[in-house]
């Protein structure tokens, strides 16, 4: 897995018990390969087959897996659902389709919170999937505590497996961690102009543009000027931004400007 030491330590910051995957009867590798990418990309890593069409290991869901090949390491092969959520304390099962079993449905938000709320406990909880064509039959649904249900086109229902274990996944992460991101503008490596800063950007400007004869006619260069000023307000620009666009303006009025000291000849230009 890749690590970066720029990611905000909230976004690992994850206290539950995450949640298990299990896949039954998967016909196809590159479908539990690509599930299992989409588990790993929210913080995932439990995931169990049940009689894998195909067998298992197999070489076809690793390359799927785009290098999530810590879980694909620690897949756990099953004769039976039974035996697959034998050591479960929570079960959802997915499914698009009304049963005929009464139980509660709920949706993917819904049962992620649950899943935290047990995690958080030490529950061990299951995200139960069916088969590629035509999902969970009854006796398997019947073993869940819930049924998760995604909001979908009533008319146009089938997900692919590894889509519904994403949303599912995604769902469970962002109630785990108070959906932390990884990362957001380095407010101090990148500080905001500031005004005076940004009063010389717009004389500047002004003047190279009174140079070129563009303020035309002359009486309406008020309100030409406000706007432009307003439209460089609104871009929030940073200190760096504001020194590349005086870079700019000077290039463009055929000035010499003076390339960084830790830059060479090609270094970017700036303008003070």
């Amino acid at each position: 897995m890749t690590r970066n030491a720029n990611i905000d330590p909230a976004a690992r910051d994850i206290a539950p018990v995450p949640p298990c995957v299990i896949l039954c009867e998967p016909q196809l590798g590159e479908n539990i390969g690509t599930a299992a990418r989409a588990m790993a990309n929210f913080g995932l890593s439990d995931l169990r087959i049940v009689n894998p069409r195909d067998g298992w290991p197999s070489e076809k869901a690793r390359a799927a897996a785009s290098r999530a090949d810590h879980v694909i390491d620690a897949v756990q092969v099953f004769d039976s659902v039974e035996a697959a959520v034998a050591d479960l304390g929570f079960v959802f099962a997915t499914t698009a389709r009304s049963r005929e079993i009464a139980k509660p449905v709920s949706g993917p938000d819904e049962a992620a919170t649950t899943s935290v709320r047990l995690g958080v406990q030490g529950t061990k909880v299951g995200f139960l999937f069916g088969r590629e064509r035509w999902g969970l039959n009854n006796d398997e649904v019947a073993l869940a505590d819930e049924i998760v249900t995604l909001p979908v086109d009533p008319d146009f229902a089938s997900l692919n497996i590894a889509q519904a274990v994403l949303v599912c996944s995604y769902e469970w992460r962002v109630k785990a961690n108070g959906g932390a991101l990884p990362f957001r503008l380095d407010v101090e490596a990148n500080p905001p102009a500031s005004k005076d800063d940004l009063q010389r950007l717009f004389e500047h400007l002004e003047g190279a543009l009174d140079t070129v004869n563009f303020f035309r006619p002359r009486e309406k260069r008020p309100s030409i000027v406000r706007n432009l000023r307003n439209i460089l307000q609104k871009a929030s620009l940073t200190d760096q931004e504001v020194k590349t666009l005086r870079g700019v303006i000077a290039a463009l009025e055929g000035r010499k400007t003076r390339p960084r000291k830790d830059a060479g000849v090609d270094g970017e230009a700036g303008e003070s």
